[in-house]
């Protein structure tokens, strides 16, 4: 039974990281799936990736570089306020400055990183580096 498709999804992309494969498939899609990958391109995680319809909820064929050491998703989906993104930082990622959080914001699905600079709060979702 599927209860949670970013995760899900995630775990896809980071176990055939492991096994060094080229190509990942993820299904089913959604726009929150479409929007998490899309950051991850942008920002070098992985390269490109692209809908394609089967008839059911559709699937995204991702290419993958070997970026990713790890990923996740961040369960609950904290709210965190602008002034608490350095905690959350430092609880998530091995490092400063070192991989990024994903936020769901009034302003889309945006970076930690983003989020600072922006001035703005949001939910948590993910992790990756």
């Amino acid at each position: 039974m599927l209860n949670d498709p970013l995760a899900n999804a995630l775990s896809l992309i980071k176990n055939a990281e492991i096994k060094g494969k080229g190509v990942c498939t993820i299904q089913p899609s959604s726009k929150l799936i479409g929007g998490v990958l899309n950051l991850l391109k942008e920002k070098g995680y992985i390269g490109e990736f692209e809908y394609v319809e089967d008839g059911k909820a559709g699937v995204f064929q991702v290419k993958l570089t070997g970026n990713i050491n790890s990923c996740g998703v961040i369960k609950p989906r904290y709210p965190i306020k602008r002034d608490d993104l350095e905690k959350w930082e430092s609880r998530y990622l091995p490092a400063r400055d070192f991989g990024l959080l994903i936020l769901t914001t009034t302003q889309g699905i945006i970076s930690h990183n983003e989020a600072k600079k922006n001035g703005i709060g949001g939910k948590v979702l993910a992790y990756v580096y």
